[in-house]
């Protein structure tokens, strides 16, 4: 059974049940008339030092390294991607029943869907830039920042960002600067922000523009699925060319 949304897009389904295809079909599709514009930022932590400034760890040097400790080395050989060689991806929801849309409304991006509470999980090895652990959302507000609710981004060893929102709990320690590996938990899906009521992970890609507050870069502006199907297949198929011929072509602008 397929779900067909307003835009002509197809929301392939499995084994769900009436309710979840309903929700599924509502959070897919988008909400109709919505339009972008601006609105008050969240409090987003800050890093305590400048995450540009901060060179991958080695291999060895992230082995020794507890979790939640920014180290640093010097800069790891790239591979023909510009992705650091030895780079893991990880799909960035680790349960046993998730799909997710190859397709989003107005803008690129991926809803992952999954229980509420199944863990939300970092990408890739890399650094916290954002934290929202607030939700703030009024129902019906324009889009801006506090659409995703709890949320977290982070900056890949790849140079690349990561977003991740609508959690539920964003794990204890998870804050601006911490540095994180791939496939570690961030915090659980939810469905916070403008959500629908459907529990999910939203998935953006991203350089870092801004680094911090530019939200409608952040929320993604390639799409994620051809790396979400290679990495949930336990390939490592990285986003860097993509993300950098995006940066060029339009100047960080969304």
């Amino acid at each position: 059974m397929d779900v067909f949304c307003q835009d002509g897009s197809v929301l392939p389904l499995r084994t769900l049940s009436v309710l979840t295809v309903a929700a599924l079909s509502l959070a897919a599709c988008g909400a109709p008339g919505d339009s972008p514009a601006a609105t008050v930022t969240p409090q987003f932590v800050e890093p305590a030092q400048s995450v540009s400034a901060l060179p991958a760890p080695s291999a060895a040097a992230a082995e020794k390294a507890p979790a939640g400790t920014v180290t640093s080395s010097a800069t790891p050989t790239k591979t023909a991607t510009g992705a650091p060689a030895g780079l893991k991806y990880t799909f960035p929801v680790k349960a046993s029943n998730v799909a997710f849309h190859p397709t989003h409304a107005k803008y690129p991006a991926t809803d992952i869907f999954a229980d509420c509470g199944e863990p939300a999980v970092a990408a890739t090895d890399g650094v916290v830039l954002e934290v929202s652990r607030k939700d703030a959302y009024v129902k019906g507000a324009p889009d801006g920042p506090l659409n995703g609710g709890l949320s977290v981004s982070i900056l890949g060893d790849d140079g690349v960002r990561y977003y991740g929102s609508h959690l539920r709990k964003i794990q204890t320690g998870i804050k601006a600067g911490v540095r994180v590996k791939s496939g570690q938990r961030l915090g659980d899906v939810g469905h916070t922000g403008n959500a629908n009521n459907v529990c999910h992970l939203h998935f953006g890609i991203s350089p870092p523009c801004a680094k911090t507050g530019d939200w409608k870069v952040r929320r993604g502006v390639v799409w994620p699925a051809t790396f979400l199907k290679s990495w949930r297949a336990k390939g490592n198929k990285s986003p860097v060319a993509t993300v950098a011929k995006w940066k060029k072509t339009h100047d960080c602008k969304a």
